[in-house]
């Protein structure tokens, strides 16, 4: 039987940028290959594999080590050890991407060693891979879980996906987040919290302004976030307006 490894990009610790959990300070393990490639993605980086992947020394000093991928269980957990300091200094241990799910085979393995260190698993998906996440969710804290809308990503959409991976996600502490943009049409705000609400109205929605890169130029108005905000709190009874806070702050 083979050694469970990991397709790894970097590991670090930052303050988490978005969502309902703004400010948390969580160890960042970004795992390298998606599904999916958004026009406003930030970390592009993230769509292949590398040979190597990046660990950060001290906490916030942005001097990274390399080691070769992929990443070995034991290596893993010693990494998520050492950033661990002082014991308890981090919220959770963010498992970001790409996609995370991609690799729920390493996941399977390694989310036990973290609930042993009694470590909370913070995890974002973008939503679309219901069936690997149904084989994690029991080890799963909480979950940022991502709603394309086309206008955004530039993709098709993915709406019955999102049902159905959301259907499970509801099993945990879950809260959904939607990037927009300027070209987003009210009527993708609506379709989206049909399907939050049918699951469960009390899930809190981040609607999040596009952060201007690459060929996502144009910013939502003023007038675009109260709208959509309005539009979400007919079906949902938590609604929040967030943008990338940790881009603000000069955070990874």
């Amino acid at each position: 039987m083979s050694l469970p490894v990991a397709q790894l990009v970097e590991v670090f610790t930052s303050l988490q940028g978005e969502g309902i959990y703004v400010g948390e300070r969580q160890i960042f393990v970004r795992f390298a290959g998606c599904n999916l490639s958004c026009a406003y993605c930030d970390s592009p980086q993230a769509l292949s594999v590398p040979k190597q992947f990046k660990v950060e020394g001290r906490s916030g000093s942005g001097e990274f080590q390399s080691f070769g991928n992929p990443a070995s269980l034991d290596q893993l957990a010693s990494i998520i050890d050492a950033m661990n300091k002082p014991k308890g200094i981090c919220h959770s241990v963010s498992l970001t991407g790409g996609e995370p799910l991609l690799q729920v085979d390493f996941l399977k393995k390694f989310l036990p060693v973290l609930r042993e260190k009694k470590l909370k698993i913070y995890l974002e998906t973008n939503g679309t891979l219901a069936k690997h996440l149904e084989e994690i969710i029991e080890l799963i804290d909480i979950i940022s879980f991502d709603i394309k809308v086309p206008s955004a990503t530039g993709l098709s959409s993915y709406m019955e996906d999102h049902k159905k991976a959301l259907e499970v996600a509801a099993l945990r502490e879950v809260f959904v987040k939607i990037v927009y943009t300027r070209e987003t049409k009210a009527k993708e705000i609506d379709e989206a919290c049909d399907v939050i609400a049918l699951i469960n109205p009390d899930i809190p929605l981040v609607l999040q302004p596009v952060t201007p890169h690459g060929p996502v130029k144009h910013r939502p108005t003023p007038d675009q976030n109260l709208s959509f905000q309005s539009v979400a709190r007919r079906r949902l009874n938590k609604v929040l307006v967030i943008p990338q806070v940790h881009k603000i702050m000069g955070h990874a």
